[in-house]
């Protein structure tokens, strides 16, 4: 390939843009199939656990609708600011932020009653995860900060801030000095959804939230504005579409979903606040909307399918002993293929002579 250069398609395939989620699953696990042989671990064994067991039996699956609950809110969120060239890294932080400020009305008020407890938690996260969004926003549209590094930094202060509270005010002091707070009463917990399972009232949030989140990409003059400027800023700054519009918006919404999905998790199956919640979610999220496209529709999938990983990367740790490092290298590489994959939708090899024609 050695003179060879890489030049942008006039117009790329739709059906290989569909098609290269599946060819980059295809390419992680062939990948993984050699990184476990070496491991000595039983590939088949590892693939059986990790992609089929969590769809086998209903309380898996139940299990995999709980994971994908904020994988999906908060990627539909960010996918918004990423097809905007908004780059949000922070959605752990601003999921951490979320389960603070819903986590205040228990233990505020810790005897508090009533059907609009859960319902106030909820807005009460949306909005804490929007205001953490909001500083790099400020940053961003009024200092030139990047928003990558900025959004990455807070999510360790917002960690800090965890810590400290747990540790500290909001202790639970019959908690055998455990770092979480108090049980969170019965009327601050979401409503499941389903008998027996913990999947809950979030799950179809998310699924609402999806839907306008397609409405608002897909047939908002204000969505269209945003994608375009992200493609073509100066064209759009020339057409009269304010740039720092779309950074607040892009990272106004991406806070608010995450801090959305850090309120549920809080209110669903954890019913306290612990140092566990930052769980990683945040971070997943970055791999479930490039995996889906960026389009809610493909987000709705990939986010699925990443939920399925984390419970069968747990069935995989118990029956055939892989560790959890091994479960993290997947979805690395499951990222890291998809974007090679998307890079050969887009581009072509050429040569040399055709460039310079």
């Amino acid at each position: 390939m050695m003179g060879y250069r890489m030049i942008r398609r006039t117009t790329a395939s739709r059906r290989m843009a569909v098609l290269a989620p599946l060819a980059a699953l295809l390419a992680a696990i062939v990948l993984n199939f050699v990184l476990y042989l070496l491991m000595g671990k039983d590939p088949g064994a590892v693939f059986y656990a990790m992609l089929l067991e969590p769809f086998i039996s209903w309380n898996s699956f139940a299990e995999v609708l709980l994971k994908m609950t904020p994988l999906l809110l908060i990627a539909q969120g960010l996918a918004i600011g990423f097809r905007a060239k908004v780059i949000n890294i922070g959605a752990e932080g601003q999921f951490v932020l979320g389960a603070i400020f819903a986590s205040s009305v228990p233990v505020w008020f810790p005897q508090a009653t009533g059907w609009w407890l859960w319902p106030l938690m909820l807005l009460l996260g949306a909005i804490g995860g929007a205001l953490w969004a909001a500083l790099p926003a400020f940053w961003r549209v009024r200092l030139n900060a990047s928003e990558i590094l900025v959004t990455l930094m807070m999510n360790l202060i917002a960690a800090q801030l965890l810590a400290y509270l747990l540790v500290g005010p909001w202790k639970d002091p019959m908690g055998f000095n455990f770092p979480q707070t108090v049980m969170f009463q019965w009327d601050a917990m979401v409503p499941t959804l389903f008998p027996g399972t913990r999947v809950n009232v979030a799950l179809l949030l998310a699924l609402v939230w999806s839907v306008l989140a397609w409405v608002y990409m897909q047939r908002s003059f204000q969505g269209y504005q945003l994608v375009v400027g992200g493609l073509a800023p100066h064209a759009t700054a020339y057409a009269g579409f304010s740039e720092g519009r779309a950074v607040w918006l892009s990272l106004l919404i991406g806070g608010f979903a995450a801090g959305l999905a850090g309120a549920a998790e809080v209110a669903g199956p954890l019913g306290q606040l612990q140092r566990g919640i930052a769980s990683g979610y945040g971070y997943a999220a970055i791999i479930v909307a490039y995996l889906g496209g960026l389009h809610p529709v493909g987000i709705v999938f990939s986010s699925l399918f990443m939920a399925a990983l984390y419970i069968g990367g747990d069935n995989a740790m118990v029956s055939a002993g892989l560790p959890a490092s091994a479960v993290e290298v997947f979805q690395g590489s499951l990222l890291v293929c998809y974007l090679a994959a998307i890079v050969l939708v887009r581009y072509r090899f050429a040569r040399p002579a055709e460039v310079a024609a």
